[in-house]
């Protein structure tokens, strides 16, 4: 196994690295052309198996904009995937070719499952329905320029909260910060995963904009994402009903910030748009700024390489979740970590009892 410095989860890094990130990529912000040739010679390698905007663009942005260059594909059907070839030998070969890869894949637990044999670095930029650090990394930017602080925030998320991976990564970073609680604002069907909602002190449930919105700092909106939907007509009747709107806004204090990760459908009412407290947009620009610190520290600087398997087999246990990398991969290790009777996987992070 390679011992790459890989960010699969942001908890692969310290908060001080946290820290360091942001505040490099302020100052690429105010000084973009001190950096631009930092990355000249370097090869970024993408592989996107899902379809992708702001995540795809703003990496590639990011490498051309630090004078690396980039290849990949972001469209798995013209590459050898097409054939049958396994994410193994795909990876295998396009971190040969690469000084860092960035790799977003429909599977939890893809991107770890890759790193265990990739020849370069490799960053997450979204595993299925699991996690996606690039996002929360571009999140926390916004919310340093935008608040002046990522501590002592009331922080409301509203939406696909099961599924939805840039939340997960959001809340296991911002609960590493001093004051912070949380609102959760979805219908029971879609509310926070266990595994999330476990280790924080300071949260609550609403399924109610109106109600929740008066007493935020932050609105995190989201939307009901389809694809990870295990049937249409489920999706269709979670769907409308949670949208943001001018009058919901009223309600809302003047500081407040509202932030989505994108691509929004119905969640945002295009009339919020003109709203000064509407930064969704200028959070997607952060995300290039955070993206290009990111790859300079991790080209560049000296970080403690993750673990990236620390349990075991556990009497022939296998993952239950059908979207785990494992259902898939034939050839991984299967990994668990066990407490108090409760396994989980190292990949997906589904807990079930032994």
């Amino acid at each position: 196994m390679k011992n790459f410095n890989h960010l699969i989860d942001l908890n692969d890094f310290g908060k001080p690295q946290w820290d360091e990130i942001i505040s490099l990529g302020e100052k690429i912000m105010d000084n973009p052309h001190i950096y631009e040739a930092s990355c000249r010679g370097k090869i970024m390698g993408t592989l996107f198996y899902e379809p992708s905007t702001r995540t795809q663009m703003s990496f590639q942005s990011a490498m051309l904009r630090l004078g690396g260059g980039i290849i990949g594909f972001d469209n798995p059907t013209a590459s050898s995937v097409m054939k049958g070839e396994s994410l193994k030998d795909t990876t295998k070969i396009v971190s040969s070719y690469s000084d860092i890869m960035v790799m977003r894949h429909p599977v939890a637990g893809s991107v770890k499952a890759a790193a265990l044999t990739a020849d370069c670095p490799i960053i997450n930029a979204g595993d299925g329905g699991h996690l996606h650090p690039t996002q929360t990394l571009t999140d926390m930017l916004t919310l340093h320029k935008e608040k002046g602080r990522l501590t002592g925030l009331r922080i409301g998320i509203c939406g696909d909260l099961k599924y939805g991976r840039t939340v997960h990564s959001l809340v296991k970073a911002l609960s590493c910060y001093e004051g912070n609680s949380f609102v959760f604002i979805s219908a029971d069907e879609l509310q926070m995963p266990d595994y999330i909602t476990a280790p924080l002190e300071k949260w609550s449930k609403s399924d109610s904009i109106d109600e929740a919105i008066g007493g935020l700092d932050v609105l995190y909106m989201t939307r009901i994402q389809k694809e990870r939907f295990p049937s249409g007509e489920e999706y269709e009747r979670q769907a409308s009903r949670y949208i943001l709107d001018p009058g919901k806004l009223k309600k809302a204090g003047e500081d407040l910030i509202v932030l989505h990760p994108l691509p929004r459908l119905h969640e945002i009412d295009a009339a919020v748009d003109s709203d000064p407290r509407a930064l969704y947009f200028k959070q997607a620009h952060y995300g290039m700024y955070v993206r290009m610190a990111l790859i300079l520290i991790m080209l560049n600087y000296d970080i403690t390489p993750p673990v990236l398997l620390k349990g075991e087999t556990h009497g022939g246990a296998k993952c239950k979740n059908d979207n785990c990398i494992l259902q898939n991969e034939p050839h991984l290790p299967q990994s668990f970590i066990k407490n108090d009777g409760v396994i989980t996987c190292e990949y997906c992070e589904s807990r079930f009892a032994l």
